[in-house]
């Protein structure tokens, strides 16, 4: 019998011919100067010294343009590094962790679910068919007025529970930073469903007795994705306000939002979103940037508001009863894959390589010239970010992003673990997939990590961090004690 003649691709390691044109495309600036310079470098050795000296000779400098150069070599120096934007240092981060006396335990949750909605059996299968797959685990917090049945969502207790949440964040933050409340320039705080008045920042600024000139705001309303839009923020205030440092709280206060209707679209929120909260510090001080943790480096919005599908698919209104809760419409995934088709078309030109540019370049050029069937080449965005912090909104966002991003299970791992552990926490969640990440020691000094979340209106935000130092495990934060039975099997369906 003849041999088989091998194909290409199994002869041939194509993985390893991608990564040759990708060096080859990344780096073809050096590959072209090298050349160039070794051949004046040569030219240059072969003249004399007296060649040399006789050519120096024959330049004639005039003291006036001297001067005049030298003031514009100085003036241009000046302008640049005066219009160049400062650089936003995140300093440190602090999550709340909720006590163990705030556990909800899947039984816990469907027995309260039955004694409330002891009239309508279906709800109560509804809402754990969605318990079953969400992808949440066991130990996942409420606030304790949702552990009453009835549930008591009174205004008392919901400031009770922004008090123990964000000033724990602030607390612990302060403690490992050494800042003094004096020392503080800006505030913004983050909440979206809960807004009393006075304000959560005014309520901050009177518990720590900030300065009267401080910059505080509170924004309310603007869904799980408010937490980057406060980072947006606060890079604006810190380009205008120098040598400043500022303060960002995001959290989701649970007890004022706990559904007590029938209504299946709005009983998704109570068995996806749980307590939490982070405080993170900002700061434009040059001596900041050799402890502090990250330099940002984009952020990029993007909001599809303009489109009546998207402003309602997240959307707070009434029951039929009049129970207010939040309306989630089938529609979401779509609209959110939408939006992040938007926000990575933004974002791509910004951090990915040239060869993954190019590539993308010559393929939409195919589609339009030769053959519009042609797949669309999907960018590798592993190519540009070590890490991937993905909103912990539930399983069905973290599945699609991997799917359309094509990452690995362990670009995912810290998003997974994140909804197992606390659930949604809404706009804090991508602080402790952070979290999860600095505990595993995977952050390394040079890392870039990508911040992806989702909100309401709708919106997809992307922040862009990159690593100042290498990370050290740390021996505190929210998942000091289970870092190391993570990660965990997440079935599919977990039968209750």
């Amino acid at each position: 019998m003849p041999e088989v003649v091998p194909s290409f691709s199994n002869s041939v390691k194509l993985k390893y011919v991608k990564l040759g044109y990708q060096y080859l495309v990344n780096h073809i600036l050096t590959f072209l100067l090298v050349p160039i310079i070794i051949g004046v470098t040569i030219e240059v050795l072969r003249i004399g010294p007296e060649e040399l000296l006789s050519i120096w000779n024959s330049l004639h400098f005039d003291v006036l343009q001297i001067l005049c150069s030298s003031f514009v070599i100085i003036f241009v120096g000046t302008v640049y590094f005066m219009s160049k934007p400062r650089s936003t240092y995140l300093v440190d981060y602090s999550c709340y962790k909720p006590p163990v006396a705030c556990r909800v335990p899947f039984s816990t949750f469907m027995e309260h679910s039955r004694l409330i909605l002891k009239d309508n059996p279906k709800s109560v299968e509804f809402q754990m068919r969605i318990l079953e797959r969400s992808g949440l685990g066991e130990e996942t917090c409420l606030p304790p007025p949702i552990h009453y049945i009835p549930p008591t969502p009174t205004m008392e207790a919901a400031r009770g529970e922004a008090e123990v949440v964000i000033f724990s964040a602030i607390d612990d933050l302060m403690n490992k930073t050494g800042l003094k409340p004096k020392e503080i320039d800006i505030l913004i705080v983050n909440c979206s469903l809960f807004s009393p008045t006075p304000s959560l920042s005014a309520m901050i600024v009177n518990k720590y007795k900030l300065r009267s000139n401080i910059k505080s705001y509170n924004l309310s309303g603007m869904g799980c994705s408010a937490g980057l839009i406060s980072i947006d923020l606060a890079r604006d205030l810190l380009q205008v306000h120098p040598n400043s440092y500022a303060i960002v709280v995001s959290t989701e206060i649970i007890t004022p939002n706990y559904y007590k209707g029938s209504e299946r679209a709005m009983l998704l929120p109570n068995c996806l979103f749980r307590m939490g909260g982070a405080a993170i510090l900002l700061s434009n001080k040059r001596r900041d940037r050799y402890r502090a943790k990250y330099r940002l480096m984009h952020v990029v919005r993007t909001h599809k508001g303009a489109d009546d599908k998207a402003f309602r698919c997240v959307f707070e209104q009434e029951d039929p009863q009049g129970k207010v809760g939040i309306n989630l419409s089938k529609d979401l995934m779509i609209i959110a894959g939408e939006a992040l088709k938007s926000n990575i078309t933004t974002i791509g030109p910004l951090v990915l390589p040239a060869s993954e540019q190019l590539l993308f370049l010559l393929t939409l050029i195919g589609r339009k010239i030769f053959n519009p069937k042609w797949k669309p080449y999907i960018p590798d965005f592993k190519q540009a970010f070590e890490h991937f912090c993905i909103h912990a909104g539930g399983r069905a966002v973290i599945d699609e992003l991997q799917k359309n991003l094509q990452l690995s299970a362990e670009h995912v791992e810290a998003s997974r673990m994140t909804l197992h552990r606390f659930g949604n926490t809404s706009s804090s969640s991508l602080w402790y997939e952070m979290s999860y990440i600095e505990s595993k020691g995977r952050m390394k000094r040079g890392d870039r990590v990508w911040q992806i979340a989702f909100g309401s209106g709708f919106k997809c935000n992307s922040a862009v961090w990159k690593c100042n130092r290498t990370i050290k495990t740390p021996t505190d934060g929210p998942w000091q004690d289970c870092i190391d039975k993570y990660p965990v099997h997440i079935p599919e369906i977990v039968k209750l």
